[in-house]
Formats: structure tokens, sequence, C-alpha cells
């Protein structure tokens, strides 16, 4: 093999090597695709979204969309709207929707709503077709004390002027709540609940529970509504077990003073009786100190003892004669 033969060979594959290099880093076959699409943009564009590491085809493609559904987009908008972490094709589609239905809508109000985190795409659909949100059971006690439960479905459309900065689903479902549980506390009897289960959803719409959220508020209709419990026969049994409990606590402090009050007056019975018993012990003492100094003498000391004898059988006589008239009357019966 001689030397031009190689030489032919080398550059052959250096050819080669460089339309490989060129067909991977530019993408030749996507801008080929945009120009037979309509949209005029040079290669050099291409080059330059690799450069800027953004991947041509997640902003050709949608910009071939929007081209052919008759927007006016710019490349520019789309890599910046990429650059920002947004979703170029959801916001294209988006637009492409709220166009065919005649909304107006802007590719920064679309941006906007999209970095903001929420579906523009889905927004647009739902100011399309209403979305309908179903509350779960909601409880409200009546004046009469009866709880009622209320199950309500709340048809919203998307506010789109209100996306950015407005309040989500959980708000409008909490206001629709705090709306039913009023009306059913202002009604006097359950069975006014029963009888007009629409004044709830007229008195909840005058409240106009849905200003500053992302949401228009179309109707609220009530689904289902139940009686519950007796609240308030329940809280006045509550209210009695607790008064009862506090009366027998009462009762049991001065059940408790009163023994104690008993114990103490024992206490001091048994107190003084020490007390006589410790002064009679002292007169048979007083006794022989008397006679031993002779101010007492033997004939005293011995009506004394006489007196005290006699006292004494006069006692046993009076217990005889009081247990024989116990005695007599039991015979008797």
């Amino acid at each position: 093999m001689d030397a031009s033969t190689v030489s032919i060979l080398i550059i052959a594959a250096l050819v080669i090597i460089v339309i490989v290099v060129l067909f991977t880093f530019v993408p030749v076959m996507l801008w080929i695709s945009a120009l037979s699409s309509g949209v005029r943009i040079s290669i050099f564009t291409l080059i330059g979204m690799r450069l800027r590491r953004v991947v041509p085809r997640r902003v050709i493609d949608p910009l071939i969309k929007a081209t052919k559904a008759g927007l006016d987009i710019h490349t520019n908008q789309l890599e910046s709207h990429y650059l920002a972490g947004g979703n170029v094709d959801r916001v294209v589609n988006a637009l492409i929707a709220a166009h065919r239905a005649n909304i107006e809508l802007t590719f920064e109000r679309a941006a906007a709503i999209d970095l903001a985190g929420r579906n523009v795409l889905e927004a647009v659909q739902m100011s399309v077709n209403p979305k309908v949100i179903e509350t779960p059971y909601i409880a409200g006690v009546a004046i009469n004390g009866i709880e009622v439960k209320v199950k309500a479905r709340i048809t919203v459309r998307a506010n789109i002027d209100r996306l950015v900065g407005g309040a989500g689903e959980e708000t409008v479902l909490a206001r629709v709540g705090e709306g039913v549980v009023s009306t059913i506390g202002a009604s006097h009897t359950h069975k006014d609940v029963l009888k007009n289960p629409d004044t709830i959803s007229k008195t909840v719409l005058e409240k106009g529970l849905d200003a500053g959220t992302a949401f228009e508020i179309l109707s609220i209709d009530i689904a289902d509504v139940d009686v519950g419990k007796n609240i308030g026969a329940f809280l006045q049994t509550e209210q009695a077990e607790a008064d009862k409990n506090i009366a027998q606590a009462k009762a049991e402090e001065r059940r408790a003073m009163a023994v104690a009050s008993e114990q103490e007056m024992r206490a001091r019975v048994e107190e003084m009786r020490a007390k006589v018993v410790e002064a009679e012990s002292e007169v048979p003492l007083a006794m022989a100190a008397a006679l031993k100094e002779g101010k007492l003498g033997v004939m005293d000391y011995m009506n004394y003892n006489n007196i005290k004898a006699d006292t004494e059988m006069r006692h046993s006589f009076g217990n005889n004669s009081s247990g024989n008239d116990n005695s007599s009357g039991d015979e008797y019966k």
C-alpha cells in the first residue's frame, strides 16, 4: 500500500469522525424537522443552545406545536423559561388550549403560573370545564342541641388572574365548612335544616367565600344531610355527672370533718376522765394527811365510810330495780 492510498484513508476517516461529531453535537435532524414545520431557526442557534446547556428538543418541539397552532412565541422566551426551571411543554400546551377556548392568556402569565408551582394546563382546563369538589361530612349543632351532618359538592372554576398568589382548594373547603357550621348553628332546630337544606348553600354563597382564592365558586349543592347525636343532652348529662361528683366530694369532706370532730371529742372525754381519776386518787391521800394532822377524827372517818357504803347500797338497789322492771316487762310481752 503506497503513501497516497494511506493519506486518502486517513482523510476519509477524519471526515467520517467530523461528520459523526457534527451530527452528535449539532441536532441536524431537529433543524430539518423545524424547517419542514415552518419554524425558521438557524443551525447556529441550536449550537448556541448546546453551549448554554439547553436541550434543543425541549425547546424546538414546543415551538413547533405553538407555530402550528398559530401562536407568536419566540425561541428566547421558551429558552429563558427552560433555564428558569419551568416546564416549557406544559406552558405551550396551556397556551394552545387557552387559544382554542378564546381565553386571554399571555406567555408571561402562563410562565409565571408554571414557575409558581401550579399546573397551568390544569387551570386552563378547569376554566373550560369546572371542577366539582366534594367535602367530607361537616358536623354542626343546632340551637336545640341536635347534631346535623352535611356533605356538600362545590363546583369551582379556575380564575387564571388569581392563580399566582391565590389560595388553593384547602382554603375553599375550610371556608365552606365554616359557613355550613355557622348556618346550622343559627338554626333553631335540626328540623329546619332537614326541611330546607338549600338555605345552607344560599347562606354560604352570599358570604363570598372565593375571595382571595384561585377559584370562582359557581354553586354549592347539599348532597346529603344526616342527624347525629343529641349533643345538648350529652352535655347536660356530663354537667349533671360533674355536679354529682362535686356534691359527693363535698359530702365526703363534711363526713371526714365530722369523724375527726367526733374523735377529738372522744379524746377530750378520755382526758377529762383521766383528770377525774387523778383527782379521786388524791382523796385517800388527803384524808390520811388530815388524820395524821388531827384535822379529821376517827368518828368523822367512820361516818364518811358509812355514808359511802349507804350510797353504794342505794346505787345497787337502783340497778336491781331497773333490771327487775325490764325482766317483768319481757315476761309480760
